[in-house]
């Protein structure tokens, strides 16, 4: 492959971009998204992991069973500012993340 083929396309990498990170001395997927931010955009690596466990392995002779994935993030659903800013009864994380979340029965549009 080239060089400047794209890997991750939600950050726009490049495969260029993540052999210089494995020479700075990444040897993982996460050294590799902390230096390059692989794997940080939309689809949060569910396209890039399996490119860039293959890359990793080849440059490091490595079997690829051996590297393992990113580190995943747990989904959260959009907050409302006025919840971050305390308009609402109680501001604690717990009534946050119970404000964004749907009582059940509850559509987006209610």
């Amino acid at each position: 492959m080239d060089k400047s083929t794209i890997v991750c396309r939600c950050e726009e990498i490049n495969i260029d971009e993540i052999e210089s990170a494995i020479k700075m001395g990444a040897h993982t997927f996460d050294d590799i998204k902390r230096i390059t931010r692989c794997g940080m955009g939309p689809c949060q690596a569910k396209i890039c992991t399996t490119l860039v466990q293959r890359i990793i392995s080849e440059y490091t002779d490595k079997p690829l069973s051996d590297i393992g994935p990113s580190r995943m993030r747990m989904p959260l659903k959009l907050t409302r500012i006025g919840v971050l800013a305390g308009n609402k009864e109680s501001s604690s994380v717990i009534s946050v993340f119970s404000e964004s979340a749907s009582k059940e029965g509850e559509t987006k549009n209610d």
